[in-house]
């Protein structure tokens, strides 16, 4: 492998960001060749590479999983008192983060990946990524509710306009939802502003990444091409160890 900067080096290997090694790199926390490194360094596999006295293993594959979270699992890593983390599902050998959450009421795709990168593009809510949901409420659904929803909903306790949206009905008191931001419980927020509670809320989709046949508490890997695709889209350069898989 030819060297890289250092902050795409890190960013690779599922430490964090681009922009969090840069901080870190400025804050002298990282060594390489047990010599202070400093940004821009180009860094190649043959480095020693230490933050806090951890030599990191060198680059991994990129890795993006599909994971069906179920309801009552809590989006976090570190909180003691959650019952149930998406980690005690997700048993796989590289350390991967998800990219964007589902509350602990919510069910459905969630996006994980050891590229730091890519998992704070993919959650750049400038870059309109869509994420599809559907969506049960508790008294049927009128033209009111669906022009009111798709127009954007003003929430007064965040100060937030939310963004026109797509809405498709589908049952008596289910629709489907596309939304392009990540705002806090945004698709509660918005049916209680006008009336409705939701009863169950399920992801369905983020970007091109379908559910498919996923069952709660099961996960697969993406393919190559599913990956790539999710590089372009984000206008992420896809990492240079990826041609050679």
């Amino acid at each position: 492998m030819d060297k890289i900067r250092l902050n795409k080096y890190l960013a690779h290997c599922g430490v964090c960001s681009r922009r969090d090694a840069d901080r870190i790199i400025e804050q002298g926390k990282v060594l390489v060749n047990g010599t202070v490194a400093v940004p821009g360094q180009q860094v190649g596999l043959t480095d020693e590479i230490l933050i806090g006295g951890k030599q990191m293993q060198g680059q991994k594959k990129t890795v993006v999983l599909a994971f069906y979270k179920p309801i009552g699992v809590t989006c976090t890593e570190k909180d003691p008192h959650a019952e149930k983390k998406i980690m005690d599902f997700v048993k796989y050998p590289e350390r991967v983060t998800y990219a964007g959450r589902l509350d602990k009421d919510s069910e459905g795709l969630l996006l994980l990946t050891n590229d730091g990168d890519l998992i704070q593009a993919m959650m750049k809510g400038a870059n309109r990524h869509e994420k599809e949901y559907i969506v049960k409420v508790n008294k049927e659904i009128t033209d009111d509710f669906l022009s009111r929803m798709t127009q954007g909903i003003f929430l007064q306790e965040l100060n937030v306009k939310t963004r026109e949206c797509e809405l498709e009905k589908v049952g008596k008191y289910t629709f489907k939802i596309v939304l392009t931001q990540g705002v806090n419980r945004q698709i509660r927020r918005m049916c209680a502003v006008c009336g409705y509670k939701v009863q169950s809320l399920k992801r369905i989709r983020v970007m091109h990444v379908q559910l498919e046949n996923l069952k709660p508490g099961e996960y697969r890997e993406l393919e190559q091409k599913d990956v790539q695709q999710l590089y372009r889209d984000c206008g992420l350069q896809s990492p240079d160890y990826q041609r050679d898989r």
